[in-house]
């Protein structure tokens, strides 16, 4: 466990993030890896297939993420505030709310999956094997959520460290399956999936049983999951305005998608390619976000105001840097990044990837803000103002998407996420401006910060 109320701050959370944004990368790389071997042993129409319903998978598993992470934000301010009978309460809460809302969601989507699909404009020569990936991933979704409960957990504790463990085996054993359900028992698309499934399952388990040997204070018990009014009311207000936040995020890239999938199957490999490689260079962004939420929570638990301002401002100037960084890389090697990726020599998946990577670079520096700020705002209570910023998010990439693309095409894709950005950071530099804690003198020793602004 990691205290984060003393010390440097920009040391802390670099510390804190770098195990992280390790597990991350590799969870990238293997999903990286998994649309290589797609891509190269089924061919692109199998690709396509796979790359069509990604944002389905990515809308629920960042719903449930995003009330992870918010619900581990009052876990981290009970840790802050050396409260460790409401630590337990706030992680069985976690946990109680967490597995039921996954297995809900999993069995709603397969009930409705074919209209779901249809609604997403899945092409009829890519349909059965983009039904049949997406089905076992949706009914495999309880082990990704049961993982990314506990990693969330020990992350509001100070622990980065162990969900980067058991990330990395999985991410091998990912790799290892993928190989071996595809080109040795020629499973096709169904095989990436059953990889995924099977290694996500196992880490989870082995996540769960390190972590209730390793810290008494998260084994939790019955009583730790009987309600307390106060702490799960905490944990729904913060955990719900987390997943909002991340689900409308993900609600306009599925719009986007519907619009994507009528270009063709070219277009569609072109833009997994490309979103592939953004996963990667926004991961610094995403991990040092997440990073200042727990920060945040366990300052303002502790009445460190100061630190909290001091370390938003310091993790903004570091991604700066990480900008120009990805700027220079995707001007000099946009086309191969999209060859490493997608293994294809098709001009017009190499030129179009490339094209959207070089447009939305130029502009990073805006989503580095977005997702600093809007976390930074979670961890220290202020739950609206997030939220109502990704909802602006949400309108902005619907209206791209019906208004915008069938004029000009892909272009209006490709366009669609800066315009938006420019949107939706304004609401969060005022309301930052403006948030009475980051105002605030630090308080006196004992008398802690648990309050919330709604």
């Amino acid at each position: 466990m990691k205290n984060m109320t003393e010390g440097k701050p920009l040391r802390l959370i670099l510390f804190f993030a770098i195990p992280m944004f390790i597990g991350r990368l590799f969870g990238l790389f293997y999903s990286l890896v998994d649309t290589r071997i797609v891509g190269e042993t089924l061919g692109e129409a199998s690709l396509a297939a796979v790359g069509a319903t990604s944002t389905l998978s990515d809308l629920l598993t960042n719903l449930l993420n995003g009330f992870a992470n918010g619900a581990a934000i009052i876990v981290a301010t009970y840790f802050g505030a050396k409260d460790e009978k409401n630590v337990k309460k706030a992680a069985g809460g976690t946990a109680l709310i967490g597995v039921g809302s996954a297995a809900a969601v999993s069995v709603l989507c397969l009930l409705f999956l074919g209209p779901i699909l249809r609604f997403m404009n899945i092409a009829d020569d890519i349909f059965p094997q983009a039904q049949s990936y997406i089905r076992i991933v949706l009914a495999g979704f309880l082990a990704s959520a049961c993982y990314n409960l506990c990693a969330a957990v020990l992350r509001a504790v100070g622990d980065s460290f162990t969900p980067l463990l058991f990330l990395v085996i999985a991410s091998v054993l990912n790799i290892a399956l993928d190989y071996l359900f595809i080109l040795w028992f020629h499973m096709g698309v169904e095989g990436a999936a059953y990889a995924t499934v099977v290694s996500q399952a196992l880490s989870a388990a082995a996540c769960f049983i390190y972590m209730r040997k390793k810290y008494p204070l998260l084994a939790l018990s019955g009583e730790d999951m009987k309600i307390e009014k106060e702490v799960y009311r905490r944990l729904v207000t913060t955990g719900s305005s987390m997943a909002f936040m991340t689900s409308f995020v993900s609600l306009g890239t599925l719009a986007l998608q519907t619009s994507i999938n009528t270009f063709g199957t070219n277009i569609i490999v072109a833009h997994t390619a490309a979103r592939k490689a953004t996963s990667v260079f926004m991961l610094p962004f995403s991990v040092l976000g997440t990073t200042l939420a727990t920060y945040c929570g366990q300052n303002l638990g502790a009445g460190k105001y100061s630190r909290i301002r001091k370390g938003i401002k310091d993790t903004v100037l570091l991604t700066f840097g990480w900008c120009v960084f990805v700027v220079l890389i995707v001007f000099t090697s946009a086309p191969s990044i999209v060859w490493l990726i997608t293994s294809s020599r098709q001009q017009e998946i190499l030129d179009t990837a490339s094209l959207y990577l070089k447009v939305n670079t130029s502009f990073y520096f805006v989503p580095a803000v977005i997702l600093l700020f809007r976390n930074s705002m979670q961890g220290i209570g202020d739950n609206k103002t997030p939220v109502f910023s990704s909802s602006l998010e949400l309108v902005g990439k619907v209206a791209i998407a019906f208004l915008l693309a069938p004029v000009i095409g892909y272009m209006g894709i490709i366009l669609s996420e800066p315009i938006v950005w420019f949107i939706m950071v304004i609401p969060l530099v005022v309301n930052m401006a403006r948030n009475p804690v980051l105002r605030m003198e630090d308080a006196a020793p004992g008398d802690g910060g648990l309050t919330e602004q709604g």
